[in-house]
């Protein structure tokens, strides 16, 4: 009896598990260029997971193919790699774009003859024709221009002897061989693609089955994708041992669980009860390493809730001394799948920074869940727009902000920052707050909040931009269901789009000094070699 094996070469569209590897690929492929981070990969494919492809041989991933819809008036106008991919997140991605617009193709150099290019090409070719898109368009390199150009003066002129086939471009010369007509040159694409000179082909395959002329009409579906949130607003109070703080803690955990909540999120500095039991007077570094003994027996308890109760809990903050020594205000999410992140606040408050010498972390990811991604921003963090939107171009669609603060003031300067933050990424926002005051423990004297869940203002959602609020000062769990797929219709055909109408052209945000993304094509290869490049 035969038995049937497995396939060893597939494409598939990627996940965001694959991140890892793909940005080991690209590593691999363009080890001169500035790679993709990690958080990248994941935008890219949480902003639009249909158009994001890998082909994994023999369980490696050997090729990525990365693109998103666009509309024609942007894909097919003058524009450079940055502004397009919305900095290398794929989050200029319009779910109503008539176009589809490849942004990378990046191929193991080892593996050039089982035709990996063309089987990505192909799978990009299919998805245009049932999403009934127009057509593909991209930017290809040129990876030969640069070595030639001291004869051929111009890109113009060189890609007019690629397409008359008197000079030899690996990459046009693929490109055109499958189907796709070159439109004109784009300058200053990817200034750091010096064998293109920075210059790219404007290519184009138009779509057989859709008429050119027949304005398209693509409409986002009203869907229902439903996340139950709930918020606690815990009053600051003495415990007896870190016993009674758990039984605290898991109260409100059993009780959002049983109202079959998807989420739950606790305060910043919710732990700081767990000074409340000490015998003498601690210094903020002795009341530090206090908290940081029980920073491991905390997480456990909290992994242990979210697994028993089924339930994703984001917990507060807890101010530790972190592996590498330093002192930071991390929160511990821990998902109901049994795994655990951590958080670091990446602004500390100056009170933080005098008093427990508190340092800000380095990055702020977005993080998996059952539910799609989420962010948190750790109370100050929420005054900086460029993390939230960081999240967001990850493909955050909840940001959770445990905060903690001593007056009307202080609350409603987060508050009123976080309300922005909902409005200017469409996303949704949660707040998490302590009440009361805890004597004997510092930065514990006197607590405001109100804790409550924002929205954006569109018409999808609640008028005043609020799904839900706690009473000020009172201690309590506040619930509400959201829709997150009222999010993807505000972002597509909201009354304002704030994410689709950012001006890229004029600014950007560029992380860890600049890390841009890898080249919109594979490395470049000896003249007369054939290989997958460009889009």
């Amino acid at each position: 009896m035969s038995e049937k094996s497995h396939a060893r070469l597939e494409v598939r569209n990627a996940v965001p598990a694959d991140a890892a590897r793909i940005v080991a690929l690209v590593d691999r492929v363009y080890p001169e260029m500035t790679h993709y981070s990690r958080g990248m990969i994941r935008g890219q494919i949480n902003n639009f997971p249909d158009g994001q492809f890998v082909a994994v041989y023999d369980g490696k991933i050997v090729g990525y193919c990365a693109s998103s819809r666009i509309d024609e008036a942007i894909a097919l106008a003058p524009h450079d790699w940055e502004q397009i991919t919305g900095n290398g997140f794929g989050s200029r991605h319009d779910p109503t774009g008539d176009w589809l617009y490849g942004f990378e193709m990046c191929i193991d150099p080892g593996l050039r003859g089982l035709r990996i290019g063309k089987r990505l090409y192909e799978a990009r070719r299919v998805l245009a024709e049932r999403l009934e898109l127009k057509g593909i368009v991209f930017g290809g390199r040129m990876p030969n221009f640069a070595r030639s150009r001291r004869k051929v003066k111009t890109p113009e002129a060189y890609l007019e002897l690629v397409k008359a086939g008197k000079i030899k471009d690996p990459v046009i010369g693929f490109q055109i061989a499958n189907g796709f007509v070159p439109i004109g040159i784009l300058p200053r694409y990817l200034p750091e693609d010096t064998g293109s000179a920075g210059f790219a082909a404007h290519m184009v395959w138009r779509n057989p089955y859709v008429d050119p002329n027949e304005e398209p009409k693509f409409r986002v579906p009203r869907d229902i994708e439903s996340v139950r949130l709930a918020t606690v607003q815990l009053q600051a109070r003495a415990v007896a041992d870190f016993d009674e703080f758990v039984a605290n803690v898991e109260y409100f955990v059993d009780v959002a669980a049983d109202y079959r909540a998807d989420f739950v999120v606790f305060p910043e500095l919710f732990t700081l009860s767990l000074l409340s039991f000490e015998t003498e007077h601690l210094s903020p570094m002795e009341a530090i390493d206090r908290l940081t003994d029980h920073r491991q027996p905390l997480v456990d308890e909290l992994s242990r809730m979210a697994l028993r109760y089924n339930i994703n809990i984001i917990g507060g903050s807890h101010p530790t001394r972190t592996d590498d020594g330093d002192i930071q205000n991390v929160a511990y999410v821990c998902l109901r799948d049994g795994s655990v992140h951590a958080q670091e606040k990446i602004h500390p408050t100056p009170n933080e920074r005098y008093w427990w010498r508190i340092k800000g972390g380095d990055a702020v990811e977005a993080i998996q869940t059952d539910c799609g991604p989420i962010g948190v921003l750790i109370c100050y963090d929420s005054e900086f727009p460029e993390l939230a939107r960081r999240l967001v171009d990850e493909g955050a669609r909840i940001l959770f902000v445990p905060f903690c603060t001593d007056s009307r003031q202080g609350y409603l300067r987060v508050r009123y920052c976080c309300q922005a933050r909902a409005i200017e990424n469409q996303c949704f926002v949660v707040m998490s707050g302590n009440v009361g005051n805890l004597p004997k423990v510092e930065n514990m004297d006197i607590q405001y909040a109100q804790s409550c869940i924002l929205t954006p203002c569109d018409f999808p959602f609640a008028r005043d931009g609020i799904a839900a609020e706690a009473s000020e000062n009172v201690e309590t769990l506040t619930i509400s269901d959201v829709n997150l797929a009222d999010l993807t219709w505000a972002r597509a055909e909201g009354t304002v789009r704030n994410l689709a109408d950012r001006r890229f052209d004029l600014y950007q945000i560029d992380w860890n000094h600049g890390p841009r993304g890898e080249a919109a094509a594979p490395v470049a290869q000896p003249i007369g070699t054939k290989a997958a490049g460009g889009g």
